[in-house]
């Protein structure tokens, strides 16, 4: 069995369905995203807009918060902001992602946070009867329902793709 992260252990907690999935990380991927849809949606047999990648945001008046929307799309940061009730969104660099989240990039999952960050899910999740987001480390990503993703993470849903 994988190594439990805050992630599964917060989804074990609340005795929420889940399942872990693991495949080996490449230290020279370019992209943790594009990894995680190449490694698992064929074996899966799920499609790439179920992956679902975790980004780390910092609000205007330097809060941080987190955006969590399918790996294949960009984020769009003022659909985002507004979603998150804020002026301006910005990505947050890759020291306050890590601290504000205890995780390391690549592997920064929505749940389980050191400290729980204001979070919007992109709503396209809840098309899905499955979504798959990080577990909490590289090569490492957890299977549940969307809606038990939105209750555990407090978030908010919105369209917040940018086309």
């Amino acid at each position: 069995m994988a190594t439990a992260t805050p992630a599964i252990r917060a989804l074990t907690d609340a005795t929420v369905s889940h399942r872990v999935h693991t495949y080996r990380h490449d230290a020279r991927a370019e992209s943790y995203g594009a990894e995680a849809v190449e490694a698992l949606a064929t074996e899966l047999r799920c499609s790439p807009a179920q992956i679902f990648k975790t980004l780390v945001l910092e609000l205007a008046g330097g809060g941080l918060a987190v955006a969590v929307l399918p790996v294949p799309t960009r984020l769009s940061l003022k659909a985002a902001a507004a979603a998150l009730g804020a002026t301006k969104a910005t990505m947050a660099d890759k020291a306050k992602a890590e601290r504000g989240t205890g995780y390391v990039l690549g592997g920064i999952s929505p749940l389980g946070q050191r400290k729980a960050l204001p979070t919007v899910i992109d709503s396209s999740a809840l098309e899905w009867d499955r979504v798959l987001c990080s577990a909490g480390k590289r090569g490492m990503e957890i299977e549940l329902a969307p809606g038990d993703l939105v209750r555990l993470t407090a978030a908010v849903t919105a369209r917040v793709t940018s086309v």
